[in-house]
C-alpha cells in the first residue's frame, strides 16, 4: 500500500516475521541503500521512494527466504524499483541513460554515504520542520505513517511536508559539504518532539545520534549531543505523574532515574570534555550531568551550575540560555541576584513570566508570583504546562492568602 507521497506502509505483522533483523537494524540500512542509489544516478525523491518499495518485499520475501547480503539485496531490488519507475515515466534522455547504465548485480562496495546524507537532510534551506520529517524517513527508515503519527499530526500534512522537502532539495549532489551543527540542531529537535503514537521520537533520536557519533569518529559535539540526550533521557520516568501532570526537576523521584543512562551519558561527556574543543552541546550535558549528580534537589552544585551556563552564554547566547541562567543564578546567590540576572532578558520571551514568578517566589514576593503565575499559564503552549502553572499559581495564592492572615 503506498502512502500519499509515494512511500510504503510497513505492516506490523510483517516486521513481527523478521527473521534476525530486527526493525532498527533494517532501517540502518535505509540511509546506505538510497547512498548507493544517488551515487549511482538516481536523484534523491526516486532513490528514497525505491528504497521504501524494496522494503516492503523484503519484509515480504526475507522471512522465508533470509538474504547472506541484506544490503545488497535492498540496493539490488530498489535499483530495480527506480529503473521501472524510469522507464515508464522515461521521457528525457537523461532517464534513458541511467537506465541503460544499470551496474551489474555483485558486491555492493563498502562505502558508506549515511554521513552525506545526514547532511542532505538536515540542508540549511529546508525549514526546521522539514528537516526532521526527512531525516526521520531517508535517515531513519521510518513510514510517513509512523513520522506523522509520531509528530502528532495528520498523516496528509506529514506526507505534503516531506514532498516538500524532497522538491527543496531536488538536484543537490550528495556529495555537496554538509554543516554539522545543522545536523545536530535537527537530531535536537527529533530529541525534543517527545513521543506519540507507536514512535518514541526521543529514542530515535538517541538511535541516529549514535550511528552518527560513530561515523565522525567521535567529534566531541556530536559526542555531547548524545550525552545530553541520554542524560535527560534517564528522567524521563520522573517526569510527569500518574495523570499525566508535569513533575519539577526539584521534585521528582530520583529514585526513578536510570542510573545505567546516567553513567552512560556522564562518561561520553568526559571523554568528550578531555578532547579540548568545547562546545555547546558539550556544556549543556555538563549541566546536566551536575543535575544527575545529586542525590537529592538541595545537594545540586548550582554555583557550578552557573559556571557552565556562563560557558554555554560564551558559545551560544540566547534568551533561553540566559532565562536558565537566571534561575541558576538565583539558586546560588539568592532571589535578588537572580532577578537581576533575569534583567538581561526581555520580557516578551517566552516563559519569561514563568521564571520570575520562581524567583518572586523565592523572594518572598507571593501576590506578584501568583500574579506571574497566572500570566505564564495563559501563555504557556501546551496543555501540561499550562495546567502546571496554574496549579502552582493557585498554591502561591493560597499561601500569600494564609501569611495575610496570620
Amino acid at each position: 500500500m503506498n502512502d500519499d507521497d509515494g512511500g510504503v506502509r510497513v505492516p506490523a505483522n510483517d516486521q513481527a516475521r523478521l527473521p534476525e533483523y530486527d526493525d532498527a537494524q533494517l532501517r540502518d540500512l535505509v540511509p546506505a541503500v538510497i547512498g548507493v542509489l544517488v551515487r549511482r544516478g538516481a536523484d534523491f525523491a526516486s532513490a528514497e521512494d525505491a528504497v521504501q518499495e524494496a522494503l516492503i518485499r523484503a519484509l515480504q520475501t526475507w522471512p522465508d527466504d533470509p538474504p547472506r547480503d541484506p544490503k545488497a539485496w535492498l540496493v539490488t531490488a530498489a535499483w530495480h524499483k527506480f529503473v521501472d519507475a524510469a522507464r515508464s515515466e522515461a521521457a528525457r534522455q537523461r532517464r534513458e541513460l541511467v537506465v541503460d547504465a544499470e551496474p551489474p548485480a555483485g558486491v555492493v562496495p563498502a562505502a558508506d554515504d549515511t554521513l552525506r546524507l545526514y547532511f542532505l537532510c538536515a540542508h540549511p534551506t529546508l525549514p526546521s520542520a522539514a528537516a526532521v520529517a526527512l531525516t526521520l524517513r531517508a535517515v531513519g527508515g521510518l513510514t510517513t505513517r509512523q513520522i506523522a503519527q509520531a509528530c502528532l499530526v495528520p498523516e496528509a500534512t506529514m506526507a505534503q511536508r516531506i514532498v516538500r522537502a524532497k522538491r527543496r532539495i531536488e538536484g543537490l549532489p550528495l556529495d555537496q559539504p554538509g554543516d554539522l551543527t545543522t545536523v545536530l540542531r535537527v537530531l535536537y529537535l527529533v530529541f525534543n518532539e517527545g513521543y506519540g503514537g507507536d514512535l518514541d521520537l526521543a529514542a530515535e533520536a538517541i538511535r541516529l545520534t549514535r550511528q552518527l557519533a560513530a561515523l565522525t569518529d567521535g567529534d566531541p559535539e556530536v559526542a555531547g549531543l548524545l550525552a545530553l540526550m541520554l542524560l535527560h533521557h534517564a528522567r524521563r520516568a520522573s517526569r510527569t505523574g500518574a495523570d499525566g501532570h508535569l513533575i519539577p526537576l526539584a521534585d521528582q523521584d530520583r529514585t526513578r532515574w536510570d542510573t545505567a543512562l546516567i553513567a552512560e551519558g556522564v562518561a561520553i561527556l568526559q571523554a568528550a570534555l578531555a578532547r579540548d574543543r568545547l562546545g555547546e552541546y558539550q556544556a549543556q550535558a555538563a549541566i546536566a550531568a551536575l543535575h544527575a549528580d545529586a542525590r537529592q534537589a538541595a545537594e545540586t552544585d548550582w554555583v557550578q551550575i552557573v559556571e557552565w551556563y556562563d560557558e554555554l552564554l560564551a558559545l551560544a547566547d540566547s534568551p533561553v540560555v540566559r532565562l536558565n541562567r537566571a534561575v541558576a543564578v538565583g539558586e546560588a546567590d539568592g532571589a535578588q541576584a537572580g532577578l537581576k540576572a533575569l534583567g538581561e532578558v526581555a520580557p516578551d520571551v517566552p516563559r519569561y513570566a514563568a521564571v520570575a514568578a520562581y524567583l518572586r517566589e523565592r523572594g518572598g514576593e507571593l501576590g506578584r508570583a501568583a500574579d506571574l503565575y497566572a500570566e505564564a499559564s495563559r501563555a504557556a503552549t501546551s496543555v501540561p504546562e499550562r495546567d502546571h502553572l496554574a496549579r502552582q499559581a493557585a498554591r502561591v495564592r493560597q499561601a500569600a492568602r494564609v501569611r495575610g492572615g496570620s
